[in-house]
């Protein structure tokens, strides 16, 4: 309806104070902040932003800390809160249910998600191993060697024989490179089993994630909201950090330049954010601040989910301007001064005292400043925050087991692939066996497994990530379908304006095709094109070096 607050062409409705407030689409590249103490109603400020992202065709990816943004899936159940909220506001109460793919780092609770070590890069993984320079010196000669020698980094067992083969040749490797000191190699091997504790091992390795998955659309033109259930993985809150700064980086390596659009093409939920800076070493903070200030002209909005705005570097809150600011409280006089510099971040409000009114917000209530048409943040209001047409709180087991068995994506990622790398290739030269990359056979793809689900010709999800009713059943295919891939250094001249992301890892691979296809033919799908990643990230960094200098250490 063209009266109803909810549908206002080119702005998504978040609230109401004294009128409704609402985000502009056209500048939801422009970033944004969700801030606030726990339980005062952050998740479901995310929800609703998600919901109006989605509606408007926006895919959405959001990290799921707790469980509760899982019910984004299932329509609302008309509880009295939300329905008296509504009539409050001023707004009908219509539940709804949103297309989503839920996505697991260890694969229980939706599709899996990896990564191969070469696409994480040398400064990502001594992040994530917490080395100090000299360590992190010796893991960049590792990189160093395993590109000049042609040897591919997929997963920690080929990270940890490259670590044995550079120090049993440290003799050799330090004239040219440097020291490499075996009790350095010992720390990093050790830190490398903590890592492996902590599950890590499920994450690296291939089929590894196309980022073009994130981007999907419904048969109604709405954007796919993708879910990460990330409470198991927050027990490791330095690999949560790492990974999704990985995506970020693999986001602004892969998508085009599209400058100023209509409405953002992802927009990215960063919870908890304040894992990503704690600790973060110089290099690194200066990696995420140029890839939030560049990514936005690729069409992605980067919304940082924390306490308080001081969990943010100065650096990076001021590129944010969209902001909800929930309660806080100020029990100490460390409270107090955090809550008079969250309200110094605002455009101020001659009618209230902003500091005052942070401590006095109900649940559900926030102080809201977005920003205007030509960039400029609103004076900041306090606002009821309307409530979500989705359910809010967890689905159940069963209700998720159902949407990740009608995903589109189902096949694709759940069977592992270990093909010939660093591993391999050094353990056949310790036992005298010759190989060469121009010799090695390509890995045959594997054979479907028993049970594995039939080619699947779209239920809910059509060709192309449309959205579609019930199909007829799934007629046998006539033979295989060629797969279309890029060739591994197409493009690779292009990918050198993507310098920020190479200072985190490799180049992106390209996308592939979207046309339905076996679980066979998924799989083998994935492996060319992490191949294809790989081969290409060699290229680029050598051709970075020649050009640049060199990035690495």
């Amino acid at each position: 309806m063209a009266d109803d607050p909810n549908s206002v062409p080119g702005k998504i409705l978040v609230g109401k104070s004294d009128k409704f407030e609402y985000l502009t689409l056209a500048l939801g590249n422009r970033h944004g902040l969700v801030t606030g103490a726990t339980g005062t109603g952050k998740t479901v400020t995310l929800q609703k932003l998600a919901e109006g992202f989605s509606s408007a065709g926006t895919s959405v990816f959001a990290a799921d800390v707790k469980g509760d943004l899982s019910g984004i899936a299932m329509p609302g159940d008309s509880k009295p809160p939300f329905v008296k909220r509504a009539q409050d506001i001023g707004v009908a109460y219509a539940p709804d249910r949103f297309p989503v793919v839920f996505w697991d780092v260890f694969g229980e609770q939706g599709h899996p998600v990896r990564a191969t070590i070469s696409e994480m890069g040398p400064l990502l993984m001594a992040r994530l191993l917490d080395l100090n320079d000299t360590q992190e010196g010796v893991l960049n000669i590792v990189f160093r060697v395993a590109d000049e020698q042609g040897l591919l980094l997929l997963d920690l067992k080929d990270l940890r024989a490259m670590l044995q083969y550079v120090s049993d040749n440290s003799a050799t490797l330090t004239a040219k490179y440097g020291n490499v000191a075996a009790a350095t190699v010992g720390t990093i091997q050790r830190q490398l089993l903590v890592l492996e504790n902590q599950g890590a091992d499920k994450f690296f390795g291939e089929p590894a994630l196309d980022i073009m998955d994130f981007i999907r659309t419904d048969r109604d033109g709405r954007g796919a909201i993708n879910v990460l259930a990330a409470d198991k993985l927050m027990r490791s809150p330095k690999l949560y950090a790492t990974f999704l700064l990985w995506m970020l980086s693999e986001l602004f390596e892969t998508l085009p330049e599209v400058g100023d659009a209509d409405k953002p093409k992802l927009v990215f939920f960063f919870d908890e954010a304040h894992l990503l800076f704690d600790n973060a070493p110089k290099s690194l903070m200066t990696a995420i601040e140029q890839v939030v200030r560049l990514i936005r002209s690729k069409g992605v909005g980067v919304y940082f989910v924390t306490q308080n705005p001081l969990d943010v570097p100065d650096v990076v809150l001021g590129q944010l301007g969209n902001r909800a600011q929930h309660a806080l409280r100020a029990f100490t006089p460390r409270d107090q001064k955090a809550v008079k510099a969250a309200a110094d971040t605002f455009r101020q409000n001659p009618a209230f005292d902003t500091a005052e009114v942070i401590t006095q917000l109900g649940v559900g209530e926030a102080l809201v400043s977005m920003l205007q048409p030509g960039g400029v943040p609103e004076i900041v209001s306090r606002s009821l925050i309307a409530p979500p047409a989705s359910r809010v709180g967890p689905i159940t087991p069963d209700e998720r087991k159902a949407i990740v068995n009608s995903s589109p994506l189902l096949g694709k990622y759940d069977t592992t692939i270990d093909r010939e790398s660093a591993f391999e290739v050094l353990q056949k030269r310790a036992s005298g066996g010759v190989w060469s990359r121009s010799t090695a056979p390509a890995a045959p793809a594997p054979a479907p497994q028993p049970g594995a689900p039939a080619p699947r010709t779209g239920d809910l999800w059509g060709p192309q990530g449309k959205w579609q009713p019930p199909a007829q059943p799934p007629q046998p295919a006539p033979g295989p379908q060629p797969v279309q891939e890029s060739a591994a250094g197409g493009g690779i001249i292009s990918e050198i304006g993507g310098v920020i992301g190479g200072l985190l890892h490799g180049s992106g691979a390209s996308p592939g095709g979207r046309q339905r296809m076996s679980t066979g033919e998924l799989v083998a799908r994935s492996m060319a094109q992490s191949a294809a990643r790989s081969i290409g990230t060699q290229i680029t960094r050598a051709i970075m070096r020649n050009i640049l200098g060199g990035l690495q250490k």
